[in-house]
C-alpha cells in the first residue's frame, strides 16, 4: 500500500484547474465544421459550442422537399457537434495527462 500525500494531491489540482482555464480560452478560438449532403449544407461552431455560420448550397434547396433540407441541416450540426466533443476530449486529455477523471469533477460535462 503506497502512502497518499494529500499536499501533492492538492498541488496536481490546482495545476490542472490552471491549466482547464488555458483550455477553456483556447477552445475559444477553435473551428470546426460539420457537413451533411456532401458538403451541400455545412454548420461551422466554435469550441463552445456556439453556431458561428450555416452554408446551404441552392441544390439542396427543394422547395417541394423541405423535409430533406432539416435533415440534412440537422446531420450537418450533429456532425460539427461530434467534432467539438472530440477536439473538448483531446485537450482535456493532454490536460489530465490521460487520467480517468469522472466527467464533471473540473467543472466540464459531457
Amino acid at each position: 500500500m503506497s502512502n497518499i500525500n494529500p499536499m501533492e494531491i492538492l498541488k496536481n489540482f490546482q495545476n490542472i484547474q490552471s491549466r482547464m482555464s488555458e483550455a477553456q480560452e483556447k477552445l475559444k478560438s477553435i473551428t470546426v465544421v460539420g457537413t451533411a449532403g456532401g458538403d451541400m449544407v455545412r454548420v461551422e461552431l466554435n469550441g463552445q459550442m456556439e453556431v458561428k455560420s450555416i452554408e446551404i448550397s441552392p441544390e439542396a434547396v427543394d422547395p417541394d422537399d423541405i423535409e430533406m433540407l432539416q435533415d440534412l441541416t440537422l446531420s450537418a450540426f450533429t456532425d460539427a457537434v461530434a467534432k467539438v466533443k472530440d477536439k473538448i476530449q483531446e485537450e482535456m486529455s493532454s490536460i489530465t495527462g490521460g487520467l480517468n477523471l469522472p466527467p464533471g469533477l473540473l467543472g466540464g460535462g459531457s
